[in-house]
């Protein structure tokens, strides 16, 4: 890079970037999808775990707590039914985290340019997670849509492959039921990931300084701690998202039955709260927290291992020639 880049935060060509952003996404997908099929099938689970007379004319499973519900999967579907929904959300997360690490490298190197107007560090990483997040947000929405749909399907398949669900959706639902909820996700993801991006940001320097810390790195730890924050902070919208996402008329036939009729952001909430109270929003937090640690660990471990691996090779091959 030319001397003025060199004292960037992050380093490597766009090409590097965009390589290590998708290998990161992959990886970290492929290891918490049994967790993420989990907190998808709690969110979308309305009556109350611990009330028996919710309970009655349920038609579906009743799942209690992260271990419970994994438990249960595995017997009514088999391992395979712990990776529903794998597929687009490959495709999801390698897009996406290539999406996301670019734009937020060329929102941070832009910011850089300002000279005297440049915001403060955590200000300027705030701004460049946020923007990088509802782009790749967007860009990646409709996947995100059908790797939910395919998670919450039990037994009774809806959708037979990838190919047919894209069909079937364009068909019934036109363009817009690939973007049911996308507000909720933008609305989600961008405070959600300026705050993640400038708590990591804070704490990576603070970190790398410290010994024999969990997940083997400043980088991993760091990205554990600013995702368990962020993730707390806009569960709830994330939780509406997925409520939203099941819209449609095949909203009756996946594993939960008896998923209500939601339209809206703001009128999602309100029938949560009528109908559920509080905790109705929060349905799903304790293993989305389990799967934002190691998720996000191993996303930015990946991402600053690979990128730094990219680097060296252009150095050796450099130095060859």
């Amino acid at each position: 890079m030319s001397a003025g880049g060199e004292h960037l935060k992050d380093e490597g060509t766009r090409r590097q970037v965009v390589l290590a952003g998708g290998i990161a996404g992959l990886i970290s997908r492929f290891c918490i999808a049994p967790l993420d099929v989990v907190k998808i099938r709690l969110q979308l689970q309305i009556h109350s775990m611990s009330d028996p007379v919710s309970h009655q004319h349920v038609q579906g499973p009743i799942y209690k707590g992260t271990f419970s519900t994994m438990r249960s999967i595995l017997k009514e579907e088999g391992i395979t039914g712990l990776w529903k929904g794998n597929i687009p959300a490959e495709l999801m997360y390698i897009t996406y985290g290539a999406v996301q690490f670019t734009t937020y490298r060329s929102t941070t190197q832009a910011l850089a340019q300002l000279g005297p107007y440049r915001p403060p560090q955590p200000v300027e990483s705030f701004i460049s997670g946020a923007f990088a997040g509802g782009v790749a947000t967007a860009a990646t929405y409709p996947l995100d849509l059908l790797r939910t749909r395919f998670a919450a399907q039990g037994r009774e398949r809806i959708y037979l492959s990838l190919f047919s669900s894209v069909r079937d959706i364009a068909h019934l639902e036109g363009a817009a039921g690939f973007f049911r909820g996308c507000s909720a996700a933008v609305g989600q993801i961008v405070p959600y990931m300026g705050l993640f991006f400038a708590t990591y940001e804070t704490l990576r320097p603070v970190m790398s300084d410290v010994q024999h810390l969990p997940f083997g790195s400043g980088d991993a730890a760091a990205g554990v701690m600013a995702s368990v924050l962020a993730k707390t902070g806009v569960f709830p919208l994330d939780l509406v998202r997925k409520r939203l996402q099941v819209q449609g008329p095949t909203r009756h036939m996946y594993v939960h039955r008896n998923i209500p009729e939601y339209q809206g952001v703001f009128n999602t909430i309100r029938m949560i709260l009528r109908t559920q109270g509080v905790r109705g929003l929060y349905r799903g937090l304790v293993v989305s927290l389990i799967k934002a640690a190691p998720a996000s660990a191993v996303t930015m471990w990946s991402y600053e291992t690979t990128l730094r691996l990219l680097m060296e090779m252009k150095v050796g091959a450099d130095q060859k020639d």
